[in-house]
C-alpha cells in the first residue's frame, strides 16, 4: 500500500515512469524486453538557453557596426576554424568562450545564420524544440528520438524544462532532484532507504510473481481499450520500479553546484543505468531586454559552465563517447541596443552539437556584418548569397531525424517535417 501511495504521489508531483501514454501501452514481448536489457546508447541531449543567448558574444562574433560594446573587431579570437567573442575579462564566475572553446573547438560543429522565422517566445520554442512551427502536436527531438529507441525505458525521455511536447509518442519524465531519483530507484525502500525495505525478497517475488501470472490470464481475455491500457500502466509501474534501482550506484553522493550540473547529475545517472535515451536541459533569463552586456556575461559563462560539466562527468562514467549533444536557444538578441541598454528579439541565430558521429572544428553557414544571415547551398554547405536556401529549424530537424537514423522510422513519417525536397544538408555532419 505505501509503495503504491508513493508511486501516486510521484505521479502527482510530475514524476513520470515509462508508463503508456495516448494510444501506446506496453506489449507482453515489450515488457520483457524492458525489463532485461537497459538501453546502452547513443544518449542525447539537448541544452536550451531559454530566453535568446546573443550569439554575437559567443559563436558569431561581430565587432562592427556597434552590434556590441564589449570589444572591436580584432580583438576577435579563433581556435582552429573557430571564431569566438572574447570574454574572459568581463566575467566574474562560470567558464569563459577562451576556456571553453580551447578545451572543445575540435569538438564543435557551429552553425550560423538560423532562421528562427519569428521572434516571439513560445512559437519559437515549439519551432526549435520540435522542427515545426505551426502545430501544438509535434514532438521535441528529444521525445521522439527517445520514442523511436528506447521507449520502453523507464525513464526514457526526461526533461527539465523549456518545450517539452512528446506527441503522445513517450512519457515525459521530471526529476527535480536527486533526492527524488534516490527514492524513485528505490521505491521498495521506506523513504528511498535501499537498505531499508517495506517487505523481504520472498513478499516481492510473489508480488512479481502475481502480477505477471495476472498479466497473462488477461492476454486472453477481450478488453476495453481504456481498461487494456490501465492495466498495462499498472504492470509497467511494477516492472520499471525494478529496472530503476539500476540506477542507485550512479547516483552522486553529492549534488553538482548550478542549475545545469543538477540536471547533468540526474540525467547521466539514468543514461549510465540504461533507464533513459534522452534529456531536456535548461537554464532560463537570457531575455535581456535592459542591460544586455551584464546579463549575457553572467549567463553565457553559467551554461558554458554547465556543458563543460556534462561532458567531464560523462568522460568519468565513460559514457562521454556515447553522448550527442546539441546546445540551443529559441532566438537571437537585436543588432542594436535600446534605450535600457538591453537587446530585443532576433530571428536569426546560432545552434552548437558536439558528439558522438558529429566531426568537429567546423563552422557552417554565417551572418553579414550586420547581423543578417547569408543563404546557403544545401549540398555544398558553402554560403551562396544569390541561389542558397535560408535554414530554418526544420532543416536542422531533418539533419537530425537522418542523424539518429530514425528518418524512416512510423514515428517520424506520422511527423512529416515541411523541409522542401532539395533542401537536405548534404554531408552536414561531416
Amino acid at each position: 500500500m505505501k509503495r503504491r501511495n508513493f508511486l501516486k504521489l510521484c505521479g502527482m508531483a510530475g514524476l513520470s515512469f515509462a508508463a503508456p501514454v495516448g494510444q501506446r501501452y506496453l506489449s507482453s514481448a515489450e515488457e520483457e524486453k524492458a525489463e532485461s536489457a537497459p538501453y546502452e546508447g547513443p544518449y542525447y541531449v539537448v541544452l536550451n538557453a531559454s530566453g535568446g543567448w546573443d550569439t554575437t558574444y559567443i559563436m558569431d562574433p561581430k565587432g562592427v557596426n556597434e552590434i556590441n560594446r564589449l570589444y572591436q573587431q580584432g580583438d576577435i579570437l579563433t581556435q582552429g576554424n573557430l571564431r569566438f567573442a572574447p570574454i574572459a575579462k568581463q566575467i566574474e564566475a562560470g567558464m569563459s568562450n577562451e576556456d571553453f572553446f580551447k578545451k572543445y573547438a575540435n569538438e564543435l560543429l557551429v552553425f550560423n545564420g538560423l532562421d528562427y522565422s519569428v521572434n516571439n517566445h513560445s512559437p519559437c520554442s515549439r519551432y526549435m524544440a520540435t522542427g515545426k512551427l505551426d502545430s501544438l502536436e509535434y514532438p521535441t527531438f528529444a521525445a521522439l528520438v527517445a520514442a523511436c529507441h528506447g521507449s520502453e525505458a523507464p525513464l526514457a525521455f526526461l526533461t527539465f524544462g523549456q518545450y517539452s511536447a512528446t506527441g503522445n509518442l513517450v512519457p515525459m519524465s521530471r526529476v527535480p532532484y536527486l533526492s527524488s531519483l534516490k527514492r524513485l530507484a528505490n521505491a521498495d525502500g521506506v523513504d528511498g532507504n535501499p537498505r531499508s525495505f517495506y517487505s523481504d525478497d520472498f513478499v516481492r517475488d510473489r508480488i512479481e510473481e502475481t502480477l505477471k501470472a495476472q498479466r497473462a490470464a488477461r492476454e486472453s481475455k477481450p478488453r476495453l481499450p481504456r481498461l487494456k491500457r490501465a492495466q498495462s500502466m499498472l504492470y509497467a509501474a511494477q516492472l520499471n520500479s525494478k529496472a530503476l534501482k539500476r540506477i542507485t550506484p550512479y547516483i552522486p553522493t553529492s549534488q553538482g553546484k548550478g542549475r545545469l550540473p543538477l540536471q547533468a547529475d540526474i540525467a547521466l545517472a539514468s543514461f549510465k543505468a540504461g533507464v533513459c535515451v534522452s534529456a531536456n536541459l535548461s537554464i532560463g533569463q537570457f531575455d535581456s531586454h535592459a542591460n544586455n552586456d551584464p546579463d549575457q556575461m553572467k549567463l553565457i559563462p553559467e551554461f558554458l559552465a554547465g556543458i563543460d560539466y556534462l561532458a567531464s562527468k560523462a568522460e568519468e562514467l565513460k559514457i562521454r563517447e556515447k553522448l550527442v549533444i546539441v546546445i540551443q536557444s529559441e532566438m537571437g538578441r537585436t543588432p542594436n541596443y535600446n534605450k535600457g541598454n538591453g537587446k530585443d528579439h532576433w530571428s536569426v541565430g546560432s545552434i552548437m552539437f558536439m558528439g558522438a558521429g558529429i566531426k568537429g572544428n567546423r563552422v557552417i553557414g554565417a551572418t553579414d556584418d550586420k547581423q543578417f544571415l547569408v543563404p546557403i547551398n544545401p549540398r555544398s554547405l558553402a554560403t551562396d548569397k544569390d541561389n542558397g536556401i535560408r535554414v530554418r529549424p526544420e532543416h536542422i530537424h531533418a539533419a537530425l531525424r537522418e542523424f539518429a537514423r530514425i528518418e524512416k522510422h512510423e514515428f517520424c513519417k506520422r511527423f512529416p517535417l515541411d523541409a522542401p525536397v532539395g533542401e537536405q544538408l548534404e554531408n552536414f555532419w561531416g
